[in-house]
């Protein structure tokens, strides 16, 4: 396979890039391809930079000593994480969960708990304009928002995010709901603010971007203590805006609603989504960027989240020199303080020492430099994150830095796809066709390079050393096999990672463009029986394996027989088995062409569609009875253009 031969690191003067061979990094990066076992060729993401203060030149191997997982089999502790994650999920009982919240009175929201920690802890703007411009020594601006609204609408509002707030379901019901949540009316309590931040975007520093159209409104402490942080998206220009609007669409704002709030019921690290209200004006955009501009129906996505921050949120003040390193810490502090306590609280005695993969086996201490912790975490989640995105076959679509968040949530959801027919090489964003820096196959690479550019950022701050960036560097790779492996085996119902196995199966896919859903939701109908006869074996795959020649068949029949073998030597009843399979292999996800349907009929004002799909959106794992047509293959339809290749204009 090719590799990534170089890769860059965030330098504090961008002017000063220059290439650096790293066979560290491309080690890493080939172990996590191998883990995979992507049949195609991806090209890699290209290299731009290089910081002199991070060089890194460990050798291939994952390392020894305490807290260093083999890569052999999944880790005991990550076995039991995921057992439990497919326990939850295949309890879900969304019938009974709504009923009892509906009927439970929360807090109006005059009555909820602000609080304003980012505002009052760190730096901020002087100036509360919303002139585009470069914004120096500040965290963020205050602005309010500034959409015009005329007779808004509430389109959908999720039931788990307002209990996450304790807010009463009928707060929905105001008449001037929508109002208050198109930014129309101020919410009692807030502080609305942007937040500044910089990042990569497909591989080169972009400069300071921030929220140019995304305003918070601040945090919400509820009954459990914890922190929420309550952002519109669309809610007008903002500093960061540069030259844009600040506004936002219903076709976007459709997607990332749903999309939200279906990674959640998925099990996946996400931000959510309270509501969506469409704003009553049009706004003008170019979808495809080809010079057709057209009126679309404006509205405003309720984010909701622990915390916005993102690899973004440091680099921007690292690449402004020593003045500013300064915020890179007090932001790094303030980050550990509220969303990693477990950090701040170390001690000593925990002896979290590890040994490296370097020549000289050295030794990195976690306890003794908090911040070493924290970018070893940040990497470990992010690691989690997408080998989640792996298994449910979920394409981001724009891994630049600035969408990477440091609690490992999927956010800033632009161009997405779930995969359709396996495709390794499939992007979702129509400006990243011509090299696919940010398809299927190429996720867990971009992660690692991402991680690379945040622990440049801290070491810039000399925060961490070179040794512990390159330990947070080696940990990603490492997390992120042992949590993949571990999917794979789960999604197959396997006894064992069987890695030769898996790769057959996934270059099989990938030759028959099988659909990705489909095909693992229906392996669990599969016996383990060694006895089937040969012309019966892909009888419970026939729904996928779709005019396939002689040839074909006989190479799934082979692969069949092995799978089978496998099946047969872990022991468990094939009725258990079918269970657990069904329990990580979701029979509903959020297919591009099921979007674009609630789009149409929302478009016409009829917002039935949206509901409809949240709601059984909320449910992926479970049967569903008289909506198995939300899981059929994609109309013919559906591969127009607009449909399943997007572009980033919302």
């Amino acid at each position: 396979m090719k590799l990534l031969s170089h890769f860059a690191i965030f330098s504090p003067k961008p002017s000063s890039f220059s290439p650096l061979s790293a066979p560290f990094f491309s080690a890493l990066s080939f172990r996590l391809r191998r883990s995979t076992g992507f049949p195609v060729t991806s090209p890699p993401p290209p290299y731009i930079s290089v910081s002199p203060s991070l060089s890194c030149h460990v050798s291939s191997r994952t390392g020894g000593g305490a807290g260093v997982v083999s890569m052999d089999s999944p880790s005991p502790d990550l076995a039991v994480s995921v057992d439990s994650v497919a326990r939850d999920l295949k309890n879900q009982s969304l019938g009974s969960d709504a009923g009892d919240y509906s009927k439970r009175l929360g807090l109006k929201l005059e009555d909820l708990n602000w609080d304003h920690s980012f505002v009052r802890e760190l730096p901020g703007d002087p100036r509360t304009d919303t002139i585009p411009r470069e914004v120096l020594h500040a965290c963020y601006t205050k602005v309010l928002p500034s959409a015009e609204a005329e007779n808004p609408q509430l389109v959908a509002w999720s039931e788990s995010v307002a209990e996450l707030l304790d807010l009463d379901p009928q707060e929905f019901e105001r008449p001037d709901f929508s109002l208050l949540f198109s930014g129309a009316s101020t919410l009692v309590g807030a502080l609305p603010y942007a937040q500044c931040y910089g990042g990569h975007q497909f591989g080169m520093w972009a400069g300071q971007l921030g929220d140019g159209r995304a305003i918070t409104l601040g945090e919400i402490i509820n009954s459990k203590s914890e922190r929420w942080e309550l952002q519109l998206k669309g809610a007008g220009k903002t500093p960061y805006s540069r030259f844009a609007d600040g506004l936002a669409v219903l076709r976007s704002s459709i997607r990332e609603f749903l999309c939200s709030e279906a990674m959640h019921s998925l099990g996946i690290p996400t931000i959510r989504a309270l509501c969506l209200v469409t704003t009553g004006k049009y706004v003008t955009r170019d979808m495809f960027y080809d010079g057709n501009p057209k009126e679309e129906p404006g509205a405003i996505v309720c984010r909701v989240s622990q915390s916005f921050l993102r690899f973004g949120s440091y680099q921007i003040h690292a690449s402004r020199g020593k003045e500013d390193l300064g915020i890179v810490r007090a932001l790094a502090d303030y980050a550990i303080r509220k969303h990693f306590p477990h950090i701040e609280n170390m001690s000593r005695s925990e002896s979290l020492s590890f040994t490296t993969g370097d020549e000289d086996h050295s030794v990195v201490d976690l306890t003794s430099n908090k911040y070493a912790a924290w970018v070893v975490e940040v990497a470990e989640r992010t690691a989690t994150l997408i080998a989640n995105w792996q298994g449910v076959g979920f394409t981001h679509g724009v891994l630049n830095t600035d969408n990477m968040s440091i609690l490992g949530l999927t956010i800033d959801y632009g161009p997405f796809g779930f995969l359709d027919a396996f495709d390794p090489s499939y992007t979702p964003n129509t400006t990243d066709l011509p090299g696919r820096r940010y398809c299927f196959a190429n996720q867990p690479d971009i992660g690692l390079w991402n991680i690379a550019q945040f622990a440049s950022t801290l070491s810039a701050a000399q925060l961490i050393n070179d040794k512990e960036a390159n330990y947070a560097m080696e940990r990603y790779g490492t997390k992120f096999m042992d949590e993949y492996q571990a999917i794979m085996t789960k999604k197959l119902g396997l006894p064992k990672y069987n890695k030769q196995l898996i790769s057959k199966l996934l270059n099989n896919m990938a030759v028959d463009k099988v659909d990705y859903t489909n095909f693992f939701r229906l392996l669990s109908n599969i016996k383990a029986d060694p006895s089937i006869p040969e012309e019966e074996l892909l009888v419970p795959l026939k729904a996928v394996l779709l005019d396939i020649g002689k040839e074909r068949k006989e190479a799934w029949i082979s692969w069949a027989k092995s799978y089978i073998e496998e099946l047969a030597s872990g022991g468990i009843s094939d009725e258990e088995r079918k269970v657990l399979m069904n329990a990580v292999n979701p029979k509903y996800v959020l297919r591009n062409y099921l979007c674009q349907s609630a789009i149409d009929a929302a478009e016409l004002g009829d917002f039935g569609e949206v509901r409809r799909l949240l709601k059984i959106m909320e449910r992926p794992y479970d049967e569903q009875p008289g909506m198995e047509k939300y899981a059929r293959l994609p109309p013919a339809w559906a591969y127009r253009p607009g449909v399943c290749m997007l572009s980033c204009s919302s």
